[in-house]
């Protein structure tokens, strides 16, 4: 029977016991499939290839949970969300094994709790498959790992297994878009949204149609944009997507520090807000006003210079100021936060002005993408172990210069010095709580790094001047 009542929802079901069984059914299968030749190589990529195409076979098709999905979204988004959240966990997409090997904790600041989280979760390619890979002939198809195309595609030693992922097509502002979940969640319900084509990720007036869009679609998950410009944007910029999810981050319950009005547009509220990246936040209760507003402060900081805050937004034709929106609701308000940010570098920061410095780069050196811009630190894997071996070294009262230029810890050196003289000789597991908490502070110094405003008395003036300049328009 396929009549959706509202006892269908009973909110995700995590059948810890049941997902357990079929980890270890599959586990039986890929030893089967060695044993008899059907799997080329014993590696974690040649078992994901084959444990994928497994259940592929007992999962529904594609029509089939589409089909379900709207049936169960006649009762309500959420229980719709659920359901698919629900199968991508059962049905090996998510690897839940492995997820739960990542280290996620809370960490306190002046901007309120942000999240630490060390990826564990990402297995490291076999030197087996990397020469395989070599080997193998370029392939256009699907052309990226965000393409639609990947909906039960096998995958191949250079390309992971889609065989069990399903997508849902829904519309933003008339257009075919794609709703699936992470393999790799990062929080709950990590959700990626994707163009039905294959184009390069942009920030447009149409951007916030779809964000927002998606917002009336789903009223109980938020979206965001990554930038669209390397350094600030996100690890993937050659085909549009949307990230979101069923989570609060700090960034959520950040309190505006400064409300300021736009004569233009008195439908919709303007303040800017306590964080340690740049952000204004805009809401109304109208979808169209609030597009609007978010375009018309795009336009006016994708030309905007203040040499004085080392603002230029171009070097002869190439641009450097973009934003990372973020859309949710707020009971029957439409919410958007902008932040604004600005790729610029120089010979001195040849990483980027508005990126985190050297003496970050041992805890996070990549691009602070839109994940980390809402208050969630993905932090390498190996910081697991090293910062172990650190407690470890302090408890022992193990100087500083026992640490040797070709130690996989040497990248910590300088660090290590400024926890010498706070925890040397004291409690292991005292230590290594407190250097949790340190990496927290770290983090949000690359935060701050990546603020075009800093949360300083000449940082503030200077985001008043430009409050000032999107005042002074009035179109």
């Amino acid at each position: 029977n396929d009549d959706m009542k509202p006892e269908d929802c009973d909110g995700i079901q995590i059948q810890e016991e049941y997902t357990s069984k079929i980890e270890n059914l599959l586990d039986e299968f890929i030893k089967y499939a060695l044993e008899k030749n059907i799997i080329e190589n014993d590696t974690i990529t040649s078992r994901d290839l084959f444990d994928a195409k497994v259940m592929d076979v007992v999962i529904p098709l594609p029509s089939m949970v589409e089909n379900k999905f709207w049936k169960k979204y006649k009762i309500s988004p959420k229980c719709a969300t659920d359901y698919f959240y629900s199968l991508a966990l059962d049905s090996n997409y998510i690897r839940r094994d492995r997820i739960e090997k990542d280290i996620r904790y809370k960490t306190d600041t002046k901007y309120g709790q942000i999240d630490i989280t060390i990826n564990l979760s990402k297995p490291e390619k076999d030197p087996k498959d990397i020469i395989k890979s070599r080997q193998m002939l370029e392939s256009s198809y699907p052309k990226c790992l965000l393409c639609k195309e990947n909906e039960g595609y096998s995958g191949r030693v250079n390309h992971p297994s889609r065989d069990n992922l399903r997508l849902i097509e829904i519309e933003l502002s008339e257009e075919k878009w794609f709703f699936q979940y992470s393999p790799y969640v990062y929080y709950n319900e990590h959700c990626i949204v994707l163009s039905e084509s294959h184009r390069p990720m942009k920030i447009s007036k149409d951007t916030f149609d779809y964000l927002l869009d998606f917002t009336q679609i789903f009223p109980h998950y938020f979206i965001g944009s990554n930038a669209d410009l390397p350094i600030v944007g996100g690890s993937i910029l050659s085909h549009d997507h949307f990230q979101g999810g069923n989570y609060i981050f700090a960034m959520a319950n950040a309190d505006i520090r400064k409300s300021f009005d736009v004569i233009q547009f008195p439908d919709v509220e303007f303040g800017i807000l306590n964080w340690p990246m740049s952000v204004i936040r805009i809401s109304s209760e109208s979808k169209e006003e609030l597009s609007n507003a978010a375009d018309f402060i795009f336009k006016k900081w994708q030309g905007y210079d203040d040499a004085d805050a080392d603002i230029l937004s171009f070097s002869e034709n190439e641009p450097h100021n973009t934003v990372n929106p973020i859309a949710r609701r707020n009971d029957l308000r439409y919410e958007m936060d902008i932040v604004l940010r600005n790729n610029r570098t120089s010979d001195e920061l040849p990483d980027g002005i508005f990126h985190p410095g050297k003496s970050l780069h041992h805890i996070k050196k990549e691009n602070i993408g839109l994940i980390e811009v809402l208050g969630l630190a993905i932090l390498p894997g190996r910081l697991k172990t090293q910062l172990e071996q650190i407690a470890v070294m302090l408890s022992k009262k193990e100087k500083p210069d026992t640490i040797k230029n070709d130690s996989e810890l040497f990248i910590h050196k300088e660090w290590y010095v400024e926890l010498y003289q706070k925890y040397s000789g004291l409690d292991e597991s005292f230590v290594f709580q407190n250097i949790q908490k340190e990496v927290g502070d770290k983090f949000l110094k690359v935060l701050e790094a990546a603020g075009v405003f800093k949360d300083t008395e000449a940082g503030r003036e200077a985001f008043d001047r430009f409050v000032a300049y999107l005042k002074k328009y009035k179109n």
